[in-house]
Order: structure tokens, then C-alpha cells, then sequence
């Protein structure tokens, strides 16, 4: 997917105050509300203080960590973990309400109570088709980017779909199935702005990312290298589209995060721009507990038939606006 084929025709959600008022509203919800469509489920579980539990440092001998998943005919895919979701009779998600276009709630919606909707949402429902032979056995929970990994590790969710890179210290910490899209980190920015990439143009700016993101990991371990020591990358929110609002407010210069997420939000607002290419390459895939062998397999099944034609009839419906033409899924490899 290149960046720069970005479109700005999507302009239904307002100018930046209108903007900044719709985004201030859904972070104030995503506190407040439980998540909402198929079933309802209050609350994350989690206070925002979750740490993940049993951290470790980043596996020198992980390589291609999108490429570390099981098999889907490696082992079993109906064991303990499936039969205990049937049991429950729905599939408890971790999402997000807030990335445009991926998982979020769309004001104009049509429907009497605004739905969860997006490209993670359309694989969430497949997920659940496949496992339970209905798609709205789902209860989604809004959980914010840091609390991803607790939310699994503590069992609140039974997987994650929410925009979630996989790396080599995640691996560590949680499983991931084969990757379903591809992205990389980029810098997002008001059209006037003399910014033009990740390099010494963000000298003295203030830079916003999300605290948990592998855009902050990156600015961290940048500073003083790729980026001027004089970048100031202290302001880190909760949630990726956090640092939009503040980016509107004027509070920061400039937003670090997946160019995925980053040309949805430059469509939400046509004042701000991407700047510069991609400066990583990432892969999305679906988190689950690093012992629910079963679950990943059965996904990563799942995702071999979800590929053939819904990713891209998916793909069509919510990004080729601001993406453009895709190259279709991500290439696959198992461990």
C-alpha cells in the first residue's frame, strides 16, 4: 500500500474544530461506555494502569517476526481453548472505536445507535462466523493501545484485532497469528508545516505518539540518531487518535504512527498530510495468549480462506479511499 496515493475526498467528518469536537466526544465514550453491538460487555477489565506482565527484552535471534506463527494443519484447532468459547457462546475482542476506517463508530451512521465498523471489525465477525456459525456472537471491548497485551494476558479478551504490529518483543509476551495487512510507521503533519519526514526537519518539534505503540519504541530509540536530539517526544497519549486531537489543538507539531492509520486520519481532516514515506515495515495480526495453540491455529485457518476474496472486498469498502489500489494481502510464512 504506498502512502502517497492517498485521497482526501472523504471529507464528511468536518473542518478541524469539528473534528477535534467528534474526537474529544468518542475518547470521552470509549472511557465512559462499554462497547457495543452484538452483545454488550462493560468495561476492559483493566484501570489504565495494566503492565504487561513478564516483559522481556527483544529475542536477538527473532527474525521476521511476522513470520513466527503455527501452521493451521500444525496441531489441533478445536481444542480447549475453541470448546471453552463455544461454552461461553460468543468471542470476547479487544478493539478499537476510534481508528477510522479500521475500528471505529461512525456518527453518520444510518443505524439507530452508531455500530462498530471498519476493516479490523469485517475479520472480527469472520472469526466469529467460523467458530460459533454466527458473526455477531462478538463482544467487543474498547481497549486503548497500552492495555492490549494485559487485556490478553489477564484472559479479558479471547484475541486482540485492533492494528496490532507484530514484533519480536510481543512475541514474547503474546501470539500472533499469520499477518493479514501491512503498514509502516510515518509521520503525519499540517500541510503548512515545514515538516517533510522522519529526519531533521522534526528538529525542535513536538512530536505525539501512543503510549504502548511501536511509534513510541521508535522515537525512543531514534532520538539523537535518525531524529534531532532536540525533537520533543513527551507527549504520549493513551490512544493513537489522542495525538490527532492534540495535533489540532496545536498542543503538538506533528503525529508519529502507522501510515495506515495516519492517511485514514489525514482523510478525516484534509489540514494535515503525510509527510515523507513509510520509515518501517510492519505487519497486523491477530494477539491471542501464547498458550491457546488451538485458537491460533484455527485463525490462522481462518485468515487462509479469508485472504481468498473478503480481505479484499473488506479492503474496497474501507481503505482503497484513502490507500488507494491495494496489492492484496501480505505475503505468509509459518515457523
Amino acid at each position: 500500500m504506498n502512502a502517497r496515493r492517498l485521497r482526501t475526498s472523504l471529507r464528511g467528518w468536518g473542518g478541524v474544530g469539528a473534528m477535534a469536537v467528534v474526537c474529544a466526544l468518542a475518547a470521552v465514550f470509549a472511557l465512559l461506555l462499554p462497547v457495543s453491538q452484538s452483545r454488550e460487555d462493560g468495561g476492559t477489565g483493566a484501570d489504565g494502569q495494566g503492565v504487561a506482565q513478564g516483559s522481556q527484552a527483544k529475542a536477538e535471534d527473532c527474525v521476521n517476526p511476522e513470520d513466527q506463527s503455527l501452521a493451521p494443519d500444525s496441531g489441533p484447532q478445536d481444542g480447549a481453548t475453541i470448546q471453552k468459547i463455544k461454552e461461553k457462546g460468543s468471542l470476547t475482542v479487544g478493539v478499537d472505536q476510534n481508528s477510522y476506517r479500521f475500528g471505529y463508530r461512525d456518527p453518520n451512521s444510518e443505524a439507530k445507535k452508531a455500530e462498530l465498523e471498519g476493516f479490523d471489525i469485517d475479520l472480527v465477525h469472520a472469526i466469529a462466523q467460523d467458530i460459533l456459525g454466527d458473526p455477531d456472537k462478538v463482544v467487543f471491548r474498547a481497549i486503548p493501545t497500552i492495555e492490549r497485551i494485559p487485556a490478553i494476558q489477564r484472559g479479558d479478551v479471547d484475541m486482540v484485532v485492533r492494528t496490532m504490529t507484530i514484533n519480536c518483543e510481543r512475541l514474547g509476551l503474546v501470539a500472533f497469528s499469520s499477518p493479514y495487512f501491512k503498514t509502516g510507521q510515518q509521520v503525519l503533519a499540517p500541510k503548512k508545516s515545514d515538516i517533510k519526514g522522519y529526519d531533521d526537519t522534526l528538529a525542535g518539534k513536538r512530536i505525539c505518539s501512543a503510549s504502548g505503540s511501536i511509534a513510541l519504541e521508535k522515537l525512543q530509540d531514534d532520538l539523537g540518531k535518525v531524529i534531532p536530539k532536540s525533537a520533543d517526544i513527551s507527549t504520549v497519549v493513551p490512544n493513537q487518535l489522542d495525538c490527532l486531537v492534540r495535533l489540532q489543538l496545536g498542543e503538538v507539531d506533528a503525529v508519529v504512527t502507522d501510515g495506515a492509520l495516519a492517511a485514514s486520519q489525514a482523510a478525516q481532516d484534509p489540514t494535515v498530510q503525510l509527510k515523507g514515506e513509510p520509515f518501517t515495515d510492519e505487519y497486523y495480526g491477530v494477539a491471542m495468549k501464547k498458550d491457546a495453540t488451538d485458537l491460533i491455529r484455527r485463525v490462522n485457518q481462518i485468515l487462509v480462506d479469508y485472504r481468498k476474496a473478503d480481505w479484499q472486498k473488506s479492503y474496497d469498502t474501507w481503505l482503497a479511499g484513502t490507500l488507494g489500489e491495494s496489492d492484496g494481502p501480505p505475503p505468509v510464512q509459518y515457523k
